[in-house]
């Protein structure tokens, strides 16, 4: 399946990416990345077998209290006996020995004629040389480049190979060019396919893909250069935060093909292992066993509370924010909201605002440090990141699936919810933080019969938003002044839709990308649509009077 999909804007993907170079610095990083995990590989094995070991005992602690008739039941040994007839076993062996004789002389015969005895033999001095021995010199050279015969493509001063030069050409991200990420499971196995996507000739394939150590929920990208490659020349880059079931972001460099760890990793794995191994250590600790009780069962590593440092459950929602490009927000299952500074690598502040797990984000389009969040506590709160103790808090009817700013309208935003509705609020009205349900929508759409299990907002078209649902159903919606109406309504063949994204660049605009449950990804462009293309005869003028 397909589970989220983000597009990354053209012109900031590298023009050839880099190949993964394995250095002892590399090698270093890794192996401390690599124990981290490996201490979590173990500490899962101890209990398990600490589990086990406690059922064993007491099975054995039950059989040893057994009786039968009043006597205790005991294991007997029997010892088994074979008679073994010695003449009719040396006959036996006579027998093969004689075959095996006549085997090999049969062999022999047959390959006497081959002189094998004497293959290994070294020819004499004398001996000619065939179809060379009338060759008296032979000329040769130290390199291919002193040879006149042989002539080599050559680049910047070096040689090519040809095939090398080919492999080169199919790497090549051109200007003109989109990459779309797309994270997705297949057979347990989870990994984010990099998708390169040439609107002019309507060409969708994987350039390469990153493997990913648990199920993936959500895909931000990042403009700006973090981890090991970060340099106060160099700060602007093409990264992807990736929030799975683990609860750390891991992120990637766009730029490296085949790498093996991420380049950078927000969380704690230490304080994590340090907790979860005294917890183990408390549970080992030795104990006399009384036959006469059962054995108690060994209790297992508590989970880590919330803290103000790193999360302690899954990612759910992560936002970067588009004006202070070094902050990136994320939500949690643990019910908070955290910054992290991107330079340092480390949580800035953490909020806990919502009683319920954190499942959406958006930073407001024009005040930077205002966020939007939503919730399965069916609330949602715009605040001020800089005062987080005056916020505003809206309620809706189901669970939160998505929240998003109206760009265009910097006083509105919508919240999708999974009873399938679409709800449009004015930030500036809010209901007392009392009584969060009682707030009164600006319209409320019931946009499909199920869930909604994704939504996106055109950026580039005012009004234009889509919507995604468990019932295969995509939908282009369009809100006028009179409120929002449908433009077309399409099944993509992906099964289940569980992620739509907007494409952001103005060229295509109109063009989205849908992943779903069958595990495949379309591009759509809705232009293609009679309606849509109608409409979009509007929004392209006002495009040019912008522009003008």
């Amino acid at each position: 399946m397909i589970s989220y999909t983000t597009w990354v804007p053209r012109g900031f993907a590298a023009e050839f990416p880099n190949q993964y170079q394995l250095d002892e610095e590399e090698i270093d990083r890794i192996s401390k990345l690599a124990q981290l995990r490996l201490d979590d590989a173990l500490e899962d094995y101890e209990g398990a077998l600490a589990d086990g070991a406690t059922n064993g005992d007491s099975e054995d602690d039950e059989l040893e209290g057994m009786k039968v008739d009043g006597e205790e039941v005991e294991e007997e040994e029997e010892d088994v006996e074979v008679e073994v007839d010695e003449e009719a076993d040396e006959e036996i062996k006579n027998e093969i020995a004689a075959d095996a004789v006549k085997q090999d002389v049969e062999i022999t015969d047959d390959l006497r004629e081959y002189d094998l005895e004497n293959y290994d033999a070294e020819p004499e001095a004398d001996a000619s040389l065939s179809m060379f021995s009338n060759i008296k010199s032979l000329a040769y050279y130290k390199s291919n480049d002193e040879d006149p015969y042989i002539v080599l493509p050559k680049k910047d001063g070096a040689v090519v190979d040809d095939i090398e030069e080919e492999e080169r050409e199919e790497l090549q991200i051109l200007d003109s060019d989109n990459l779309l990420l797309v994270a997705k499971t297949e057979d347990n196995l989870s990994h984010m396919e990099v998708y390169v996507y040439d609107q002019s000739e309507a060409n969708l394939y994987v350039h390469h893909d990153i493997l990913l150590p648990s199920f993936p929920l959500c895909v931000e990208w990042l403009n700006v250069r973090v981890g090991r490659t970060r340099t106060e020349e160099n700060q602007q880059g093409s990264f992807a935060a990736i929030g799975t079931f683990e609860p750390n972001i891991e992120i990637w460099n766009l730029d490296v093909i085949d790498e093996m760890y991420p380049d950078a990793i927000l969380g704690n794995l230490e304080a994590d292992n340090q907790a979860a191994a005294a917890s183990d250590d408390e549970d080992e600790k030795p104990k006399k066993k009384d036959k006469k009780h059962k054995k108690k069962k060994a209790k297992k590593p508590k989970k880590p509370v919330a803290n103000d440092k790193y999360h302690v459950d899954a990612i759910l929602a992560l936002s970067a924010n588009k004006q202070h490009r070094n902050i990136l927000a994320s939500g949690s299952a643990d019910k908070t909201i955290k910054l992290w500074d991107l330079n340092t690598l480390t949580c800035a502040r953490s909020y806990s605002f919502h009683d319920d797990k954190v499942c959406s984000l958006s930073w407001h389009p024009t005040e930077g440090p205002v966020l939007l969040t939503g919730s399965y506590d069916r609330t949602v709160i715009a605040s001020d990141m800089r005062v987080p103790d005056e916020f505003r808090r809206w309620g809706v009817d189901a669970d939160v699936s998505g929240v998003r700013w109206d760009p265009h309208d910097s006083s509105r935003f919508y919240v999708a919810t999974e009873s399938g509705r679409v709800h449009c609020f004015d930030a500036r009205t809010a209901p007392a933080v009392a009584s969060p349900h009682k707030a009164k929508p600006l319209w409320t759409l019931q946009a499909h019969d199920s869930e909604v299990t994704a939504f996106d907002v055109n950026a580039n078209v005012s009004g234009l938003f889509v919507t995604g649902s468990t019932d295969h159903q995509v939908k282009v919606w369009n809100v006028s002044e009179t409120g929002p109406s449908l433009f077309s309504s399409r099944d993509m063949g992906v099964g289940k839709v569980f992620s739509v994204s907007w494409l952001p660049d103005k060229p295509a605009a109109r063009t989205v990308a849908v992943g779903g449950s069958n595990g495949v990804v379309q591009v759509w462009d809705t232009k293609t649509n009679d309606a849509v293309r109608v409409a979009a005869e509007d929004f392209e003028d006002e495009d040019e009077d912008d522009e003008e």
